[in-house]
């Protein structure tokens, strides 16, 4: 990026105040309206205009009330020269020129006229991304301005419709006698960048952005290097403690991890999770001290699952993400196939709104399991992003309640077998008040177990909430060919389908499985008891099937 500080702004020439004309000068209020209504809740805008210069901002910005960030433009009439002015909540100021955005415009001028408050104006038209814009201007007081960046050179437009059905319009035209100085640019340091990077900073300030892995490898290796980022399971885990910011009720959190092959070709399994620690033991006590200090839940099936589910001194992982990786993302891209041009890289993006009671103004611990048995492994990046606004909500808490998803795999930790009884997994827990409006937060995907295996035979899966059943589905996807091109690696079979193309138990090599929310109702406080069953495949000769599950409660 290149950049530079511009000290003493009018330098250049019709925007300085001395060069400001003592009359001829017009202040026009627009106002907003959609599909005939008007918009009383819109800020009006505010055109400033003379034959040296035009300023557009609004009445928000002009009285001082007007929430960070927010924009004002300019235009110096005499080379036409476009400034656009960003103002942020840390006091800083960007700016960026273009001085060929008007004379790129094309318009459409036709016969049609109307009268604008008493003043007779004519019709042009363009088009913008398909929406159809009509725009009425006239030349009767021999400036030109625009309530937007549309038809600044036409003349002054006192109406701008978007599809026939939004329009800021005109509301009055008053001659004043020069433009405030006030509302020219500052004249103190700006830092003037490309029309990219400012949109870019523009963006990027509009939300917080949290970086918690930038560009980080997981492996299999015992040469494990920690430093800020910890590091488990021979390398195949990679942990940090975060310290998220005040989250309002409300505002939209995401999850994004991007993923690179490092040397690994396969598909496997990632998991995105939070470490819960509000009980005596807590997962990181098992990844710091070893796999057997976490409680053991037992079904009859005569193994032993470590750390799966919620006991009265134990809290599971909370798994913000699932995601699998695709074959060799990048690191295969050498391997050519007529017609296909390879990804370089997958992002996995997801709305987590719902952890926003876990993670707001909290320090957590956030990890990233991938299981694999490769040196070169792979790398990620994650970060956490909250966005304002968003849909009222009401506020909810989170429990979390089991997962069997064996993010130890490396270090000893249990496949997810246990469905192969009856009894499948089941976990009590306790209310200690009545709550409303419950909801079951369930992700599960089917594994192994080779061609007839859970992976690629549709199962049902069941959950029963104290004895009766609650909500019964097969979790199944069909649109992994969607993804070939993330998949460089894939084997291709004679029948011209690659391994990536297959239909499998709710995932796809490349793809994240998004949760699914289960309707529980209004839940007394005491004991309850939820099972899943799922009827799980035998095992076939070396290989087994399993399935992971996480489950959290989401109560009001």
């Amino acid at each position: 990026m290149r950049f530079f500080f511009l000290f003493s702004f009018f330098v250049f020439c019709g925007l300085s105040v001395q060069a400001q004309s003592k009359s001829n000068s017009f202040k026009v209020t627009y106002l907003r309206s959609s599909n005939g209504k008007a918009m009383s809740s819109a800020d009006p805008v505010l055109l400033f205009a003379s034959k040296e210069e035009t300023v557009l901002t609004t009445q928000k910005i002009s009285d001082g009330k007007a929430a960070h960030p927010f924009e004002r433009f300019f235009i110096d009439r005499n080379d036409n020269s476009y400034y656009k002015l960003a103002e942020f909540e840390n006091g800083e100021t960007v700016l960026t020129v273009d001085s060929a955005l008007l004379s790129k415009q094309k318009f459409a001028i036709t016969n049609e006229t109307k009268t604008i408050l008493g003043y007779k104006c004519r019709k042009a038209t363009t088009s913008v991304n398909s929406n159809s814009i009509e725009l009425w201007f006239t030349e009767a007081l021999n400036i030109k301005g625009a309530p937007t960046e549309l038809g600044q050179d036409l003349g002054l437009v006192l109406e701008m419709v978007r599809n026939g059905n939004y329009a800021i319009t005109a509301s009055k035209v008053e001659e004043i006698k020069s433009i405030p100085a006030d509302l020219g640019l500052p004249k103190t340091p700006i830092m003037v960048v490309d029309e990219l990077t400012y949109k870019d900073l523009l963006w990027k300030s509009r939300f917080i952005d949290l970086s918690i892995f930038k560009n980080e490898q997981i492996n299999f290796t015992d040469e494990i290097k920690s430093d800020s980022i910890l590091r488990f399971a021979n390398s195949t885990i990679i942990l940090k403690k975060v310290k998220v910011p005040v989250i309002k009720e409300g505002n939209n959190i995401f999850l994004e991890l991007i993923e690179q092959s490092n040397g690994d070709a396969y598909d496997r399994t990632g998991s995105v999770f939070l470490i819960p620690t509000d009980q005596d033991i807590s997962f990181l006590d098992g990844l710091q001290k070893g796999i057997e200090v976490l409680p053991i839940y037992e079904n009859g099936n005569s193994k032993q699952y470590q750390g799966v589910v919620r006991t009265e001194n134990y809290s599971p992982l909370v798994e913000l993400m699932r995601f699998f990786t695709p074959f060799g993302v990048k690191q295969f891209n050498h391997i050519q196939l007529k017609g296909k041009e390879w990804q370089d890289r997958v992002s996995y993006r997801q709305d987590i709104s719902e952890f926003q009671s876990i993670l707001s103004n909290q320090e957590v611990w956030i990890g990233t399991f991938i299981g694999n048995y490769d040196k070169g492994g792979h790398k990620v990046s994650l970060n956490l992003t909250v966005h304002p606004g968003g849909q009222e909500s009401v506020a909810t808490g989170i429990i979390p309640l089991f997962n069997t998803n064996n993010v130890m795999e490396m270090a000893g930790q249990e496949y997810a077998t246990m469905f192969d009884v009856d009894k499948g997994l089941e976990v009590t827990f306790t209310l200690d008040k009545d709550v409303k409006n419950a909801k079951l937060r369930y992700i599960t995907t089917g594994h192994g177990g080779w061609g007839n295996g859970d992976e690629f035979v549709p199962k049902e899966n069941a959950i029963f909430l104290n004895g009766t059943e609650v909500f019964s589905f097969t979790p199944w996807r069909v649109d992994c060919g969607s993804y070939r091109l993330y998949n460089p690696a894939s084997g291709n079979f004679s029948n011209g389908l690659s391994s990536s193309d297959l239909s499998r138990s709710n995932w796809c090599p490349g793809t994240l499985t998004n949760p699914v929310f289960i309707d529980l109702g209004d839940l007394k406080a005491g004991k309850h008891t939820m099972r899943i069953k799922i009827p799980q495949g035998e095992p076939e000769g070396t290989s087994f099937s399993s399935w992971n599950v996480s489950g959290c409660l989401i109560v009001e």
